[in-house]
Formats: C-alpha cells, sequence, structure tokens
C-alpha cells in the first residue's frame, strides 16, 4: 500500500495540476502532494527496516535499504522544495516572469518528475530505469525552459541535447546486459533484465560484454549525474531555471543517476572480477572534481558558481563508491544525503537574494545580511557547509573519503586536498562580499520561505555532530549491499 501510494499520489499530483496549476490554491496544492508522498515514503521505510528487502509487483519493483534511503531523501526534498516554492513562484508571477499558463505547467512537470524520480529509484527493471531516467529528462527540459527567453531556451535544448545522447548510450548498454543476461536466464524472456536476477547469476555472465556495456552505461548516466567532461549542459540548466527546479535538480536528480551507475557497477565487478569498473568512477570523479574546483574562479552567476559546486561533490562521491569498500561506500552515502540536503538550502537562499537584487550577477548582489538577515545568514552557513566547515556533516564524510583514499589511493589524496581548497577559496572569497560588504537597497518586501532552508541546514549540522544508530546502520546495510566488506 505505502509503495502504491507513493508512486500514485505524484503521478496524481501531476494530472490534478495539470488543470488547477494556474489557481491561487495551487502551490498549497503542490505542497500537499509533496508531504502525502513524503508520508508514504516514511511507511515504506519502516516496512523495509521491519521486513527487509520487498519485492513488488511481479518483481518488476524491488526495495532494498540502498534505494529506500533514496526514496526518503528524494521525497523530503521534493516536499520541502514545494514549501520554498510556494511565495517564489507567486512572487515570479506578480514581477510578470510567469504567465498562468507556465504556472500550472510548473506544478503538474514538477509532480511529474518526483514520480519519474522515484520510479527509477525503485524500479527492479534496468529497461524501465532507462525508461523513468528519459521520462525525468523530458520533464525536466520543460521545466527548465518555463520563462522562453533566449538563455533558458538555449539552455533547455543544451540539456536535451546533451543528456538525450547520453541516455542513448545507457540505452545501448542495457541492451548489450540483456545480451550477456538472455544466455544464462535466455527462459525468462524480459526478465532477464531484473536487477535481482542479474545479481544472482552476475558472475556467469559473459565478462567482455559487460565490460564494453558499463563503458556505455557510465557515458550514458554519467552524463546525467554531471561528471566531466559530459557536464557542459548542468550549468546552464541551472542557472536559466526556476530556482526551485536547481534545487531539485543538484539535490536529487544527480543522486538518482548515480544510484544507477552504482547499480550497474554492482552487477559489472561481479561478473568481470576485476577493478577495472572501479578504476573507471575513480577516473572520472577525480577529474570532476579538479575541473570544476579550478572553473568555480571563473563564474560570475551565482547559480552557476553552485552548479559547478555540484560538479564538484558528484566527483567526491563518484570517486568514493569508485573506492569501495564498507568505508568508502558508507562515507559516499552520507555524503549523498548531506550534499542534497545542503546545497538544496543553498539554492532556495539563492533564489530569493536574486529575487531582490533582480540579478543573479554576484557582483550586482551586496549586504544581503542588511537587506534580509535570513537570508544572508542562511546563504553564509549553507556555503561554509558545502565547503566542509566542522561541524556540519559535509566535513564528516570528506573527512572519511579523505583518510580512506589515504590509506586505499594514496596518489589520489594530495589532488582531492588541493581541489577542495581552491573551490573552497573560489567560493567563500565569492559569498562574503554578498552577505557582508555595503549595499544601499531597501529590506525585502516580502517575507522569504527560510523555513525550509534551516531545516535542511540543521540536519547537516546534525549529521556532522552524531549519526543516530538506526541511520548508521542503514548505511551500513546499504554499504554492503554494494560492495562493502
Amino acid at each position: 500500500m505505502e509503495f502504491v501510494l507513493l508512486i500514485a499520489l505524484p503521478v496524481l499530483g501531476a494530472l490534478t495540476l495539470a488543470f488547477l496549476g494556474a489557481r491561487r490554491e495551487a502551490p498549497e496544492i503542490n505542497a500537499a502532494f509533496s508531504l502525502g508522498t513524503f508520508i508514504a515514503a516514511c511507511g515504506l521505510t519502516t516496512r523495509v527496516i521491519s521486513e527487509g528487502e520487498l519485492l513488488i509487483g511481479r518483481e518488476q519493483f524491488f526495495i532494498d535499504p540502498f534505494n529506500v534511503f533514496l526514496v526518503t531523501l528524494t521525497a523530503f526534498v521534493g516536499w520541502t522544495t514545494s514549501l520554498f516554492s510556494r511565495p517564489y513562484m507567486r512572487i515570479e508571477r506578480e514581477h510578470g516572469r510567469v504567465s498562468p499558463g507556465q504556472l500550472r505547467l510548473f506544478h503538474s512537470m514538477y509532480q511529474l518528475f518526483n514520480a519519474t524520480m522515484l520510479i527509477a529509484l525503485t524500479t527492479n527493471n534496468l529497461g524501465l530505469l532507462w525508461v523513468a531516467m528519459e521520462a525525468a529528462t523530458l520533464s525536466t527540459v520543460l521545466l527548465v525552459t518555463l520563462y522562453r527567453t533566449p538563455a533558458s531556451l538555449e539552455a533547455g535544448w543544451k540539456y536535451f541535447i546533451l543528456c538525450g545522447v547520453g541516455i542513448a548510450q545507457a540505452l545501448f548498454g542495457t541492451i548489450l546486459l540483456y545480451f550477456a543476461a538472455e544466455k544464462v536466464l535466455g527462459s525468462e524472456g524480459v526478465s532477464a533484465l531484473l536487477w535481482t536476477h542479474l545479481n544472482g547469476v552476475k558472475d556467469q555472465l559473459e565478462p567482455a560484454v559487460l565490460g564494453l556495456a558499463f563503458v556505455f552505461l557510465l557515458v550514458g548516466y554519467g552524463t546525467k549525474v554531471g561528471l566531466a567532461p559530459l557536464h557542459n549542459w548542468l550549468p546552464d540548466a541551472h542557472a536559466e531555471g526556476p530556482t526551485p527546479i536547481s534545487a531539485v535538480l543538484s539535490g536529487l536528480l544527480l543522486n538518482v543517476a548515480i544510484y544507477a551507475v552504482v547499480r550497474c557497477k554492482v552487477l559489472v565487478e561481479g561478473a568481470l572480477d576485476s577493478t577495472l569498473p572501479s578504476r573507471m568512477l575513480m577516473g572520472f570523479g577525480l577529474f570532476s572534481v579538479v575541473l570544476a574546483a579550478f572553473l568555480l574562479w571563473r563564474q560570475r552567476d551565482i547559480k552557476r558558481l553552485f552548479a559547478y559546486s555540484s560538479i564538484e561533490h558528484m566527483g567526491i562521491i563518484t570517486f568514493a563508491f569508485g573506492m569501495g569498500g564498507a568505508v568508502a561506500n558508507f562515507a559516499a552515502l552520507l555524503h549523498m544525503t548531506v550534499h542534497s540536503l545542503t546545497k538544496s538550502a543553498i539554492f532556495f537562499a539563492v533564489g530569493h537574494a536574486a529575487q531582490k537584487a533582480g540579478t543573479q550577477v554576484m557582483d550586482d548582489i551586496r549586504g544581503l545580511i542588511t537587506i534580509s538577515p535570513t537570508v544572508g545568514w542562511g546563504l553564509m552557513i549553507g556555503s561554509l557547509a558545502i565547503l566542509g566547515v566542522p561541524p556540519f556533516g559535509v566535513f564528516a564524510s570528506e573527512f572519511l573519503i579523505l583518510t580512506t583514499a589515504m590509506r586505499q589511493e594514496p596518489w589520489a589524496t594530495p589532488i582531492l586536498l588541493i581541489s577542495l581548497g581552491i573551490a573552497f577559496a573560489a567560493i567563500f572569497g565569492r559569498l562574503q562580499p554578498m552577505v557582508f560588504g555595503e549595499t544601499t537597497a531597501r529590506r525585502l518586501p516580502h517575507q522569504p520561505a527560510m523555513l525550509p532552508v534551516f531545516a535542511h541546514l540543521a540536519l547537516v549540522l546534525m549529521l556532522g555532530l552524531f549519526i543516530p544508530p538506526y541511520l548508521a546502520d542503514w548505511y551500513r546495510a546499504a554499504a554492503r549491499l554494494i560492495g562493502g566488506d
């Protein structure tokens, strides 16, 4: 029942808001559907904790500690983002940036986007996973181009083309995976694409075919992760779309894509009995961290700045999953959690700041601490958290990743440390005058929605100081499932 509600509520929300999305009460309807989805996710989590892994719908859906934790995180951030979008989108309408029709599109596609992410996370069928990822791309293209400006249309077109090419590579990788599985599970037909079946016979699958399949799967889904050099769509999509969409793109969609990569890595590494998939993940991850750290210095747009920060952190997570083992996987899962919470909180604060200033150019945003103390402090605390300043959770996860790298991959440790230092200097140097600089602007004329910001940051602070035992056990179980010792 919980699973049915988890998928049905956002789909029903998309259909409802396709008709009611332009009404004055539409933001509240959007938030209500998102809250219902979060409650269903909590119920599903409770069931998995008590009963263990679940196979649902003739084995087409599979829930275990790895994906149920991401389901809960996705539903929670989806709900808090819907709360933030209530005043944000109303102000956009008052300023004439969106029409009633565009508001209806926003609310409907927001719910559909949540539905596609939840289907991708819970499906046991790797073919359905590909379909859900493609549907997520199509729904977010419409959201990125919501403002219909030349820049947003260009960003949406780039997003569609690059991710479309990437997802085509993932389709070819999925076909190769089926080709290898059919020889072992031939009598099962399309069930040969079920992850649980493949995982049970992974040591019998043809290594050469699976090795080639993983290259295509990594390139395909890695494009959605934003791994360099496949990242070009990400800064434009974040900068030109509405801020609530920037928050869920950075905080949620990237997690879903890396989840798909890790699921495929488990199969391929078991079949190859080699470290090639791990080495590929470490290579892409490390390159993403280094490239993003240097490109941060060139940014003038506040949303592009934090988009490149997302590329950096996805690189860190990918590198950690590449190292593998119990500690590295635990740290990667923790980093996925704290990055999602922190980065979405930052985009919430950035959205209010940009609305007041009427621009996203950092040089034109000054003195946020005077204009709106809550926005100023939210942005500064969020930035310190994402930069890994103790005692926030990002520090804890990065510390675990770095210490594991010192033991397992010592050659990579100085590269990571230098890149993190460069990124820290770039972001902190930009943010300080924005928050504490002199300004002649007046205070914000509206009350910003800062509760989601500080709720997220409070959770990130808690995870840096203390991880509840049940949550730590959850991470450990998920780490073991994806190859932890």
